[in-house]
């Protein structure tokens, strides 16, 4: 028996079709499959957990099917277990798909995996009691996500890009204190990165060398710069060339803790306000790497 997870809007009505395609992948091996869905986060949640007990002891694995907000949801119940979960990545920005190496233009290309190759470990961050896959941030971009939320009249990718136009025009870089490993510093920083995976917002290479099985954290930490080198250093993130710039700066560890004004995000989820503690936790989650 697997569960079938899905968020039917992912990705403009995406996770609807490759749901579909899911389906009748399992049907064609007379495999059963319970299938889950919600109208929302918190409906999504309390479903999965009411199958999860339905079928305990029976089941073989989870299939999620959307972006990294319902893998973020599946792995606070699928953490620390022995269930795998396999991810088909129909979403917007897909980035813990990307740590797996899987094909976001083919998302069912793997599947057979499920049956032909052992599910193996990696690794997931906790923060302040909750699992995160790839990365936990704050400073300029968990500040465009509360304005971004707030804009409820904008839809779809517009309502960030507006957010980051009224967010850079009044941004200023504060002093945040970092403790990595028991080693305490300050540092004013615009943005901060504790990355799992390497890539966040749809391919934003933030921390390009990061592994997601090394057992630490790479924590980017970008010191103040102004507003026209900001815009001249971030779209170097897509490449993953920013860190080469003076004034960024990676760490490695298990352990951060990070306290300032300011608020978190993980998986593009709202964590809330500092300071927050985050561990690597190993050896986490079962699930499929293509590499």
């Amino acid at each position: 028996m697997w569960i079938l997870l899905y968020n039917p809007t992912s990705g403009g009505g995406k996770g609807q079709k490759e749901a579909l395609h899911v389906t009748s992948f399992f049907k064609e091996r007379g495999v059963d499959l319970l299938t889950v869905c919600g109208a929302s986060y918190e409906d999504a949640t309390r479903v999965f957990q009411e199958s999860l007990k339905k079928v305990a002891g029976k089941i073989s694995g989870v299939v999620v099917v959307g972006g990294d907000g319902m893998m973020h949801m599946a792995i606070q119940e699928l953490a620390k277990t022995t269930i795998p979960v396999a991810l088909v990545p129909a979403g917007t920005g897909n980035d813990f798909a990307r740590a797996l190496g899987l094909d976001l233009k083919n998302p069912t290309k793997h599947l057979p995996l499920l049956f032909t190759q052992s599910p193996e470990s990696v690794d997931l961050g906790l923060v302040n009691q909750r699992y995160f896959a790839d990365i936990l941030s704050t400073g300029f971009d968990s500040t465009v996500n509360e304005k971004a939320n707030a804009l409820k009249f904008i839809k779809g990718r517009m309502k960030y890009n507006v957010a980051i136009a009224l967010v850079l025009s009044t941004f200023k870089p504060q002093e945040y204190r970092f403790s990595v490993d028991s080693v305490d510093f300050n540092s004013k920083a615009m943005l901060i990165a504790v990355s799992n995976g390497q890539s966040y917002g749809g391919g934003m290479k933030v921390t390009p060398h990061a592994k997601i099985n090394d057992g630490l954290f790479d924590i980017m930490i970008l010191g103040p710069v102004s507003k026209i080198e900001f815009l001249k250093v971030f779209p170097r993130v897509f490449s993953g060339s920013h860190i080469d710039h003076p004034a960024v700066k990676i760490m490695r560890g298990k352990k951060v803790r990070i306290d300032a004004k300011a608020v978190a995000y993980a998986d593009g989820e709202r964590i809330g306000d500092l300071p927050i503690e985050a561990s690597v936790v190993p050896q986490a989650l079962l699930t499929w790497r293509v590499r």
